[in-house]
């Protein structure tokens, strides 16, 4: 790529909507020791949103405000009138990723980061190394595909992150700034190595998007190559116990990406 910061972050100047240099965001300083991040204008656009959910007492009553919430103002999983395909929903985006983190709703959650949060994808089916590449295009392309690029899904992708963050000091990591979790992997093609610390540490660039799980048993069944990172709960998008019967299989946490220190094991 070409853009990058002095620590080798990929940054885009410009399209950051957290209020936070892209370069400082995407930084192992920053993972090690992040601040809370709010994406302008959210909480205030959806201001009624938010003060139902200061009422709700537990996680059962927040998952409904928000379903009911989102279908209300976004109509997801309803179709059009006179058209038969259906409104484009963060829950289809999220079941999609699911399935295929490369595939067209993975490519839209990577544009999502990258508009709001100012760090380009490193990977998508194939790592990419510059703009204008046949990689790049590729993305670009799946980004922008008709499926989901309508009925505001980056806006609804927007609350789902504000919902994240706004339920785990409640009910999920109180009193918690970071996260253990696992990675398992069989190559290292969607993360670049930045720096060996030794044999078991190194600091890699991640994906600006990828999955992991709270369940080391979980990411055994990967890859033999297990990767252990400690995540800032600021940059978790969502994870599977936020809502009912999504990405619930792989106990799952989608992470924002940039530069981490991280420990491997080898099996």
């Amino acid at each position: 790529m070409d853009t990058q910061d002095k620590g080798g972050s990929i940054a885009a100047p410009g399209s950051n909507l957290v209020g936070i240099p892209a370069g400082l965001l995407a930084s192992a300083s920053f993972n090690e020791f992040p601040i809370p991040l709010s994406i302008r204008g959210t909480r205030e656009a959806h201001f009624r949103l938010f003060e139902s959910l200061n009422q709700a007492a537990n996680p059962v009553e927040a998952r409904q405000c928000f379903l009911e919430y989102m279908s209300t103002v976004f109509a997801s999983g309803k179709k059009h009138e006179g058209a038969r395909r259906f409104r484009a929903s963060y829950l289809q985006v999220l079941e999609d990723w699911g399935f295929d983190a490369n595939g067209q709703a993975g490519a839209v959650l990577k544009g999502w980061v990258e508009s709001r949060f100012g760090l380009f994808p490193t990977f998508h089916k194939a790592p990419i190394r510059r703009f204008n590449s046949p990689e790049w295009i590729t993305y670009m392309a799946e980004k922008m595909s008709s499926r989901f690029n309508n009925n505001g899904i980056l806006d609804q992708l927007d609350l789902l992150y504000e919902f994240c963050q706004w339920a785990m000091p409640r009910f999920f990591a109180t009193g918690k700034r970071h996260l253990r979790l696992y990675r398992g992997s069989n190559d290292m093609n969607d993360r670049e190595l930045v720096q060996n610390i030794d044999s078991r540490t190194a600091i890699v660039r991640l994906n600006n998007l990828s999955s992991f799980t709270m369940q080391r048993n979980i990411a055994d069944e990967f890859g033999d190559i297990i990767i252990e990172a400690e995540v800032p709960t600021v940059k978790i998008l969502y994870f599977s116990e936020l809502l009912p019967h999504t990405l619930q299989g792989e106990s799952e946490y989608m992470v924002i990406g940039g530069n981490y220190r991280i420990k491997m094991a080898y099996f």
